[in-house]
């Protein structure tokens, strides 16, 4: 079973060969759905510094990211927790991304899951963000599996390869203790 499978953990300076291989393979797969990276970013050294700042982020716990590993120990995806408030909100942005080969496989909402245990868990955060575009129905699907809700629309605020779209708005708290 995928879930029982996958592992989230950070990156670190010893995966940039392998990440930078996921993200070029998927490059296409991505730029469909988010803002393409800078052309510079599909380098070693590019990679390799993007990790740094994500160990950065960690330690001054400002932001985390995860590397999302299957059975085999190949990447699948990516999921990350971004712009941490402390301490009066205790929250963070959510974002995640799959490979298009792991897509539709329950590989995302599995990564999420596993997120959302150690945002509410080890890290102590009390509610997460995440937004996502109206047609992006298995994004939205992910989302409201694992227990996230819609509370709002903005419309028309973010411009996307030269037209404007719309995002719904999710938030997911921590359980009740």
């Amino acid at each position: 079973m995928i879930a029982e499978s996958l592992v989230l953990r950070p990156p670190s300076l010893a995966d940039a060969p392998a990440l930078l291989a996921f993200e070029r393979e998927n490059r296409a797969w991505f730029e469909r759905w988010v803002h393409p990276r800078e052309p510079g970013y599909y380098a070693l050294e590019a990679v390799e510094a993007a990790i740094a700042r994500a160990e950065e982020d960690r330690r001054a716990d400002t932001g985390y990211q995860y590397l999302a590993l299957g059975a085999d120990g190949r990447i699948v995806g990516r999921v990350n927790l971004r712009g941490v408030r402390r301490p009066h909100y205790r929250s963070a942005e959510l974002g995640y991304r799959i490979g298009e080969r792991e897509a539709g496989r329950g590989f995302a909402g599995a990564a999420v899951g596993l997120c959302l245990r150690e945002a509410f868990g080890a890290l102590g955060l009390w509610r997460l963000e995440a937004t996502a575009r109206p047609h992006n129905l298995a994004s939205i699907r992910v989302l409201e599996r694992n227990g996230f809700r819609a509370w709002g629309r903005s419309a028309r605020c973010v411009e996307f390869a030269g037209d404007w779209f719309d995002l719904i708005h999710f938030e997911r708290h921590a359980p009740a203790a």
